[in-house]
């Protein structure tokens, strides 16, 4: 603290009572904090938001921390002059390296005084930022900042997010806005994948068509935003891993350069999303020789000792069915137990060797997905697993490092729920302790299928941030599915002010299919759907190309829906009480009520909606759905009565609703009703 002269003799009693006053209370009170910190005591006193609060850094301050605190600043409205004035004071000991897996940890005191950070490097400052940046509250007080002590470290060292950017390109500024969403939640890990059948999307000066030629529509990342994003991520203590899949998912390499292809076949562009199973050629020397130079280029793009080559999906057909291929494998004595069957998976552990000493030889270690495991694989290679929490155990137990990314697939359109429940160390983990040390951490995954540059921030926020909380808070800490919605609900909003399009995008998308106004109806429906879970919308009779726009309904629609979540847990909450009791019913009064209201406006709505559906092309497809969701509201009606009645649902009663509910969940337009789950069990279904 800077001197300001000898205080009066009345300024220590002064500061003596406002300590006693805002004293932490022995209570924590209920947090908004996302991910939850290790330890966050809360006092009784307030720091308001209408003081500016003035900085005080140290004497060589690192441009990443200069930078964060002026946009926390920022963030918070706290750089214009107002009637009094706080500290923030920064503490740090050196500038962090995140690559290194340096420390993370900090400590942050709010008083009413001011705020101060400690931390042991600046990586440190910069999660302590984030939790500031979620702190404030407002109250009859105004807005302001709680008083509270935090100190909190992360779990795992590896908190990462995968963007897909082969199949949809995704901007510059759309990867920069998804950064800051990461660095709010504590992430630390861009998985940037940046190849696939479907295009090579960064810029080779040494094999200038992989870019030009190999993709369908010729967009791809300059090597200067390379850097740019490299850099932006750096500054917010966010590494950048990147990933070039292969030896399978490279059709835009062959495509660009046919002399890497296994077969004599010859290749287009590709537009579809199904696996092409079609690999390069491992048993030639010239596709080593491209790969050598490729590597170089690459790797110099990106400071990170990580790099992630693929090796997934490679089922082994393209290498089985060129008599040239199998020849040399069994040359080479790659067959399985009979001695005649040539085993591919010998093959790409081969291929995957060559590629490692490359990756070595310039710095690198080598991530792959769970297919590379073998005996025969080095152990430096990091296994990512997303077939199942079977290969991390197992890579574990063969002494590999590893990343957990199996249940952490938010493109699946499943719940945060499913993913705050997956932790790469359960309790009842069979890996030994030592075993346990390889578990580097996790990474949530975006594939790109169905999200392209609109839509893509809404298929990632909020959800990413259960996955950003399973890693970094205490496991102990972290078991209240209901408190982590709560927060999560707090969050959304917030992230929506660091530009993330979450929210702002499905209700632009409703309007431009609405044609008018008034998206209220078309909206009601919106809100109730989610697209069909896991990778079921390949197989519903909608044929997708790189070229198809996502402007459908269907894209609209809520990854996981708030308003069906909501109604299952009012439905949860009647349910929990036993009809017979005698308080049943005044404790049930307002749950009852509110499913009431709802029910009516679903019901309500088929009819107001219908004519918009039948005179848009776009919307035609979802008629179905609407009427479903008046069914299915009629039959929540009909329950309320039941049980608000005492009257016992007759037998033909429960076969007809049965069939109404079975009907309800059928799929349409790639889409399904979120709320027959929940009807079901308020019915007893």
């Amino acid at each position: 603290m800077p001197k300001t002269g000898k205080a009066p003799k009345w300024g220590k009693w002064l500061v003596l009572l406002l300590g006693l006053l805002t004293r932490p209370a022995a209570a924590q009170t209920a947090s908004a904090l996302l991910p939850l910190p290790a330890e966050a005591n809360y006092g009784q006193g307030h720091l308001l938001l209408k003081t500016s609060l003035k900085p005080l850094l140290p004497a060589q301050v690192d441009p990443a921390v200069a930078d964060a605190v002026g946009r926390t600043i920022n963030r918070l409205s706290l750089a214009t002059k107002t009637a009094g004035q706080a500290t923030l004071q920064i503490r740090y000991g050196r500038v962090g390296r995140p690559e290194l897996f340096d420390e993370e940890r900090y400590s942050l005191r709010v008083t009413p005084m001011g705020v101060s950070i400690d931390a042991p490097t600046s990586l440190g400052v910069l999660r302590a930022l984030a939790t500031l940046e979620q702190l404030p509250r407002t109250d009859k007080k105004g807005r302001y900042l709680p008083e509270v002590d935090i100190r909190d470290q992360p779990r795992f060292a590896w908190r990462g997010l995968l963007i897909d950017a082969a199949r949809h390109f995704m901007p510059v500024a759309v990867i920069k806005r998804n950064l800051d969403g990461m660095a709010a939640v504590k992430l630390n890990v861009l998985h940037w994948h940046l190849t696939d059948d479907q295009g090579f999307r960064i810029e080779s000066k040494v094999f200038p068509r992989l870019q030009t030629v190999g993709s369908t529509d010729g967009l791809f990342y300059t090597q200067a935003e390379v850097r740019e994003v490299v850099a932006y991520a750096a500054a917010r203590g966010i590494r950048v891993v990147p990933e070039f899949d292969m030896p399978s998912h490279t059709t835009s390499w062959i495509v660009a350069y046919p002399r890497l292809k296994s077969a004599d076949s010859t290749y287009a562009p590709y537009t579809r999303w199904r696996t092409t199973n079609v690999a390069i050629d491992p048993t030639r020397e010239t596709t080593y020789t491209f790969l050598d130079s490729l590597l170089t280029e690459m790797t110099l793009l990106f400071p990170d000792p990580y790099f992630h080559a693929g090796g997934d999906e490679n089922d082994g057909r393209n290498w089985r069915r060129t008599p040239r291929i199998v020849a040399w494998m069994q040359a080479h004595k790659m067959v399985k137990a009979d001695g005649k069957t040539v085993d591919k998976h010998q093959l790409q552990t081969y291929f995957n060797r060559r590629v490692m000493v490359m990756l070595q030889q310039r710095g690198k270690t080598m991530i792959g997905w769970d297919e590379i495991l073998g005996p025969d694989l080095p152990k430096e290679a990091v296994i990512q697993s997303w077939r199942g929490k079977k290969g991390l155990n197992d890579a574990a137990k063969l002494g590999h490092p590893v990343l957990l990314s199996s249940g952490y697939y938010i493109d699946l359109n499943l719940s945060a729920a499913s993913s705050y429940l997956t932790d790469p160390l359960p309790p009842d983990t069979p890996l030994t302790a030592a075993e346990q040390k390889l578990v580097l951490g996790g990474e949530a995954a975006m594939w790109a299928e169905y999200a392209d540059l609109v839509v893509l921030d809404s298929r990632i926020w909020p959800r990413a941030a259960a996955v950003a909380e399973r890693l970094w808070s205490p496991q102990a800490a972290t078991q209240s599915v209901a408190d982590m919605y709560r927060r999560l609900n707090v969050l959304s909003p917030q992230l929506e002010t660091l530009g993330l399009r979450h929210r702002r995008v499905p209700e632009l998308l409703l309007k431009q299919m609405a044609g008018t106004s008034n998206v209220v109806p078309l909206r009601t429906l919106a809100e109730v759907i989610e697209p069909v879970k896991e990778y079921k919308r390949n197989f519903q009779g909608f044929n997708y190309t790189t070229a198809t726009p996502l402007n459908r309904l269907v894209d609209a629609a809520p990854a996981e829906s708030e308003v069906a979540r909501r109604f299952g847990v009012l439905v949860d909450s009647v349910v929990a009480f036993k009809p017979a009791t005698p308080n049943w019913l005044p404790a049930s009064l307002r749950q009852l009520g509110t499913l009431r209201a709802q029910a009516v406006r679903w019901q309500a709505n088929d009819v107001l909606l219908q004519p918009l559906l039948a005179a848009n092309p776009s919307l035609t497809e979802y008629g179905p759905l609407s009427t479903r969701l008046a069914a299915v509201a009629t039959v929540v009606l009909e329950r309320l009565t039941q049980l608000q009645t005492g009257q016992a649902p007759s037998l033909a009663w429960l076969a007809a609703t049965r069939a109404t509910l079975d009907a309800a969940q059928a799929p349409a337009g790639q889409a399904e009703l979120a709320v027959v789950k929940a009807a079901r069990k308020l019915v007893g279904l």
